[in-house]
């Protein structure tokens, strides 16, 4: 499993609102194309850019802009991150 978690802070939630783009914790060895691929089979999504940072913790974190045609905040609906 390469997306463990979403992140599910107020400038997460404020980046799928206005950025179209979810915040995942992954696999820290988890390439761009990996997450890529395995966010678009997941949610049937189209991913337009992906960033990844490692956290001072350890964590690998990825920002995942969607295309222009999806929307995040359909896929964080159907996590139960949005009300």
């Amino acid at each position: 499993m390469i997306l463990i978690a979403p992140i599910k802070t107020e400038k997460a939630i404020g980046m799928i609102e206005y950025q179209n783009t979810l915040t995942f914790e992954v696999d820290l060895k988890a390439t761009k194309k990996e997450i890529q691929d395995e966010m678009e089979k997941l949610f049937s999504v189209k991913v337009a850019r992906i960033r990844t940072h490692v956290t001072p913790d350890g964590k690998k974190h990825a920002l995942i802009r969607l295309d222009k045609g999806s929307k995040a905040d359909d896929v964080a609906a159907k996590l139960k991150m949005l009300a």
